[in-house]
């Protein structure tokens, strides 16, 4: 589920920048200055957008700009097709904090390094045209915090349609069809792909789809096309938090400094559930505790116990810190992915089943339904049952899952993988969701898999799995 990529405008100003003529015509590329400083990077980076037609076939359709930055390889070697990064989300953006991501030792450990990287903003999102952004409104991978929120998505998508966007548009099997338009216009005879989190349920729809000229692909932290977000969602977050604690247990200094954190833990959150929580003069919700649980055990998990004992003593100050910053998705974009090819194959009233003895998923349960409120509201076109179908394919598939994943577990990749002829999985202990992002050992298998996709990845420096795991005590 960030789903959010590690590598990480209002929408009436992004609408205003649509090209406005209609008509039905070819893609093109235009190229254009870059919007981020790459100098500090010592790479060579080519900036442009990918011009296509927001509805494929239509003739009275708009066009719209796909942002795309081409990393050249400072080291090129013969032979090697260019990288497609796929970001995560949905609704993230893969442009934003390039520079930053470039600039990074760990990136240089497999990033444009034999070969080139095209990075994209997927249509709807980050520096793509429109942006399907929802200002004054915000949502998690938990989904609305509030009843305002998900109302405020409504009608933010609602306003979009008036303008003329076609939000059926904005989706996994449209995104797939821009990749290959853009392979095609620049010249490339094959690609590789990369993808982060969400990025994997477009590199699914590319292989199922719109696999021409794909060589190999990579995914990390996959998230696959049958998997449900929100029937099963809060006990997949409840189960992620539950792993922690029980690594805190084991190792001795955790345990003797935050003694009991699992029924701690669940008291704090049957309080919050009973009703808001003013602290320090501020009201906090149930659905504010359950979105910063669910963040943190995403992307923190080593000072997860520290910030969980907080709470239970009344430091709220991690929950805090968390509601302040919510605004990270363009929301628009994030609904439209979800409600074309994730919520029509759930159920509304099964998403509180099986919380009923854990107050840690009952967090989750009011908004992710929240979701399923939103897509009820609006129109994304006609449904396929081929959305929610696994992906069978021969394409060499390297999987990077983390042993602890609130959103994409590393069960659902076992199950996919079955799919995937002659795929490798990789479980990584004690890995939080984006595994290339902290682990250098499997940075080096990304770069050794695209080299030769057909060699098995070496695993000898992946930790055992009894290895404990380390946390942070301080701070």
């Amino acid at each position: 589920m960030s789903r959010l990529s590690w590598i990480a405008a209002a929408g009436a100003f992004a609408l205003a920048a649509i090209t406005g003529s209609a008509h039905a015509a070819a893609p093109t590329f235009e190229k254009t200055a870059c919007a981020g400083d790459y100098k500090a990077t010592g790479l060579k980076v080519d900036c442009g957008n990918l011009v296509v037609d927001e509805t494929r076939g239509d003739p009275g359709t708009r066009r719209i700009k796909v942002a795309v930055a081409i990393v050249h390889a400072s080291e090129p070697k013969a032979g090697l097709p260019p990288v497609i990064y796929l970001h995560g989300g949905p609704g993230g953006s893969a442009l934003k904090g390039l520079p930053r991501l470039l600039a990074s030792k760990a990136s240089r450990e497999f990033v444009a390094l034999d070969q080139d990287w095209v990075f994209i903003d997927q249509r709807g999102g980050g520096q793509s045209v429109p942006n399907l952004d929802c200002p004054g409104t915000h949502l998690t991978d938990a989904g609305p915090p509030t009843d305002q929120d998900a109302q405020g998505v409504v009608a933010c998508l609602k306003g979009f349609q008036a303008k003329g966007v076609n939000i059926a548009r904005y989706n996994a099997v449209e995104v797939a069809k821009d990749v290959q338009d853009l392979r095609q216009l620049l010249g490339f005879k094959q690609i590789d792909l990369f993808g982060g989190s969400y990025g994997t349920r477009i590199e699914a729809a590319i292989q199922a789809h719109q696999p021409q000229g794909v060589r190999a692909v990579v995914q990390d932290s996959p998230w696959p096309p049958e998997a449900d977000w929100t029937v099963g969602g809060p006990a997949m977050v409840s189960n992620s938090i539950d792993i922690v604690m029980a690594k805190c247990a084991v190792v001795a200094e955790c345990a003797k400094r935050y003694p009991d954190l699992k029924a701690k833990l669940a008291v704090v959150a049957e309080r919050w559930l009973a009703g808001p929580q003013t602290i320090n003069g501020k009201t906090y919700a149930a659905d504010d505790l359950g979105g910063w649980l669910m963040d943190a055990s995403y992307f923190t998990a080593g000072v997860l116990p520290r910030d969980l004992w907080k709470v239970i003593q009344g430091d709220v100050a991690p929950v805090a810190d968390f509601v302040e910053s919510r605004d990270y998705y363009s929301e628009g974009q994030f609904m439209t992915h979800l409600c074309k090819e994730e919520i029509p194959f759930e159920s509304r009233a099964d998403v509180a089943k099986g919380t009923e003895n854990d107050p840690i998923a009952r967090l989750m349960v009011a908004p992710m339904q929240r979701i399923h409120d939103v897509c009820k509201a609006i129109d994304v076109g006609p449904i396929s049952k081929a959305e929610q179908e696994p992906v069978k394919t021969a394409i060499p598939t390297l999987f990077l899952a983390a042993e602890i994943d609130p959103g994409c577990p590393p069960e659902l990749t076992k199950a996919a993988a079955k799919g995937y002829e002659g795929s490798q999985v990789v479980i990584v202990t004690n890995a939080t969701h984006g595994v290339s992002r902290a682990s250098p050992c499997t940075r080096k298998m990304i770069r050794s898999f695209f080299q030769d996709p057909t060699k098995p990845v070496d695993r000898s420096c992946l930790p055992a799995a009894d290895t404990p795991m380390a946390f942070t005590y301080t701070g």
